[in-house]
């Protein structure tokens, strides 16, 4: 018989039922709002835990986050260790900043690029105004390159469930946090199992399945989880190009994660729904009657024209 459960951690809401375990540091919401960028279909592995909180795995740990005025805080959960939870994680204060920061790229001052988009594009201007604080997250990559393959045909809660399934199935356990169990996204080596595959298809993710597997599979035996973080220091047309001879990677999703995961932040990721903005609200003459690849490069050479060099962060807005 499976040993028991260990006995779950509590979640914490807020900072004052247990302070010692908070910590918090300066950010105002016009450089991040948590619920405009959690919920954007960015990442899927954050849900608002409680009304304003925010409880999700960022790296090997469970977090929650909330804002309160010009603060961010945030708390990290102990991970279990021979089947025992720990309360805290063994991370110092700089660790845990230091991971924060470089997941909400925090080092990117926000207010001034709103600022040059609204001087460039009176329609960036006006919606602008209503969504304050959206950030483009820097992510793991292989989590990034899987996630958004699930992306195709799909939407935010149908691939949230599917990449929840997906951590059960193959991740490792991280806690329990009010007995819900909480799961790292699945190393690359736990993912090429001959069975991989067939073990999706039964947790309902279709023809995607073949795409999971066969990227995972592909990045083991080539580029390594490394050489896919090293395509950071590549330019972008060359990250793009590798990624595209993936499985199921064509170029919107290759520009998802160039964008999230492999730091260029002026690929602009570019669906029917970008393609009609671009034609009905910009009046651009662009790439003919379908979504063809050259229609992907003229519309974002377009926004990149239009917003600069962090064309893909001011589309996410």
């Amino acid at each position: 018989a499976a040993p028991p459960p260990p006995p779950p951690l509590k979640l914490r809401e807020t900072p004052s039922a247990s302070p010692s375990l908070w910590r918090s540091l300066p950010c105002p919401p016009a450089e991040l709002r948590l619920d405009l960028v959690l919920s954007s279909g960015q990442t899927f592995r954050w849900w608002e835990s409680s009304p304003g909180a925010w409880t999700g795995v960022l790296g090997d740990h469970v977090w929650t986050l909330r804002q309160d005025r010009d603060r961010l805080w945030y708390t990290v959960y102990g991970k279990e260790e021979d089947g025992h939870p720990a309360e805290a994680a063994m991370l110092d204060g700089a660790e845990m900043e230091r991971i924060l920061r470089d997941y909400f790229q925090l080092d990117v001052g926000l207010p001034a690029l709103y600022r040059a988009w609204g001087a460039a594009d009176p329609l960036f201007c006006r919606v602008a105004k209503d969504f304050p604080g959206v950030r483009v997250l820097r992510q793991d990559p292989v989590e990034c390159l899987l996630s958004f393959i699930c992306t195709s045909n799909n939407h935010i809660s149908r691939i949230t469930a599917m990449i929840e399934r997906l951590c059960q199935a193959f991740g490792r356990r991280l806690c329990y946090l009010d007995a819900r169990a909480f799961h790292a996204f699945p190393s690359l080596s736990a993912l090429t199992g001959a069975d991989t595959e067939d073990r999706l298809r039964a947790l309902g993710f279709g023809y995607r399945a073949k795409f999971v597997s066969g990227t995972a599979r592909a990045i083991a035996e080539g580029l390594g989880a490394e050489g896919l973080r090293g395509l950071r220091a590549v330019p972008y047309a060359e990250a793009r190009r590798v990624l595209c001879t993936l499985p199921g990677v064509g170029a919107k999703v290759a520009d998802c994660v160039c964008l999230m995961a492999l730091d260029k932040a002026e690929a602009v990721p570019v669906d029917t729904h970008v393609w009609r903005i671009a034609r009905q609200r910009y009046g651009a003459v662009l790439g003919g009657r379908s979504l063809t690849p050259r229609a992907h490069q003229e519309i974002g050479d377009f926004f990149r024209g239009l917003w600069g060099p962090h064309a893909g962060w001011a589309q996410a807005v």
